[in-house]
């Protein structure tokens, strides 16, 4: 915590002055994480410090909020493009991302715990957002959008987080999730060159070789590519108390013909874990299309679930026990035109 506030102090991301009169103040609290690797491992402890952003009132505080971030068929083209090309491909983090973006409003905090003041009743006015600001990620991608386009790259009107740059012989992909930036090219100089320019400019973490993103563990290898969600998979499995449930070796029952009013009606309780159950699964699709069609058809009963509907859902963990490291290959044989 005490780091956090020193990095939010050298960030000028506020400075302390008196609350003016008729200028409404919003809170701020402490979230805790712990930030695993792609094997499950601790990676590190983290701690942000967030602003209370529910309170903020819409035209006084705030205006637009939406922030656009890379499409997962984009992510998957993008893949399967440097797959084919034999591009490189490289990740890089941005520190504490959404405190580099430049705050409009005028806005006042409370004081955040931990952190000494030289008078009481002093307050924090906001000069960067923050996490937890309804515009945070909104102005966090307009400057590094802006940035790239600076430095000669070209954003596309259909996907704006997708940026690229030709060369002489030479291209270069950009991709943006929130603050999750992969790099694709077939010049290492151009990726050394954009990664230095951008450290410069917001402090970042180089990740080297894409290893995982969004939930995808990449594994890339001199005939393709390997994409599977395995971790995602076990965590399901294992919330949903399922781990050590029997393997089964297809993703339904197809003997079983589901309906509106077969089994006996579930509770709030499981109705709520069950849409809980449903979304994740639909996640998982991304990268497993085989088990599609029974979540589409248990997709039509999240109103009122049934007994048996839970029963199809859990037939699909357990076959997710059976097969969690599968997913999709990108081969380097293929044709893009």
């Amino acid at each position: 915590m005490h780091v956090k506030i020193k990095a939010l102090e050298l960030n000028d991301t506020w400075i302390l002055t008196n609350l003016p009169k008729h200028k409404t103040i919003i809170g701020c609290k402490w979230v805790y994480k712990i930030k695993h690797r792609s094997n499950g491992s601790i990676e590190r402890y983290k701690a942000r410090l967030v602003a209370k952003g529910y309170t903020q009132v819409e035209g006084q505080d705030y205006l637009d909020t939406f922030s656009l971030v890379a499409k997962l068929i984009t992510v998957r083209l993008l893949l399967a493009l440097a797959a084919i090309n034999q591009w490189h491909l490289k990740q890089l983090d941005v520190n504490n991302a959404f405190l580099h973006g430049d705050l409009n409003e005028e806005m006042y905090m409370t004081i955040p715990q931990v952190m000494q003041v030289a008078w009481p009743g002093q307050v924090c006015k906001l000069q960067r957002s923050l996490y937890g600001l309804k515009q945070a990620s909104r102005q966090w991608y307009a400057k590094l959008s802006f940035f790239f386009v600076s430095y000669g790259y070209k954003q596309y009107d259909s996907n704006h987080s997708f940026f690229i740059k030709h060369g002489f012989n030479t291209i270069v992909v950009l991709l943006v999730y929130v603050d999750d930036i992969v790099l694709s090219d077939n010049d290492m100089f151009e990726i050394q060159r954009i990664t230095y320019l951008l450290d410069s400019a917001s402090q970042i973490k180089d990740l080297g070789d894409l290893r995982c993103l969004l939930g995808f563990e990449v594994a890339k290898s001199s005939i393709g590519i390997n994409l599977c969600q395995r971790k995602y998979a076990l965590n399901i499995l294992s919330d949903a108390d399922m781990l050590s449930s029997k393997p089964v070796s297809t993703p339904c029952d197809y003997t079983t013909k589901l309906h509106q009013h077969s089994g006996s009606p579930l509770s709030a309780e499981d109705t709520s874990s069950y849409r809980r159950l449903i979304e994740r699964l639909i996640y998982l699709t991304n990268i497993r299309p085989n088990i599609t069609y029974v979540l589409q058809d248990l997709s039509q009963f999240v109103a009122n679930p049934t007994s048996d509907h839970k029963q199809t859902a859990f037939w699909i963990l357990r076959y997710l026990k059976k097969t969690p490291c599968v997913g999709i290959f990108l081969s380097t044989i293929g044709n893009i035109h």
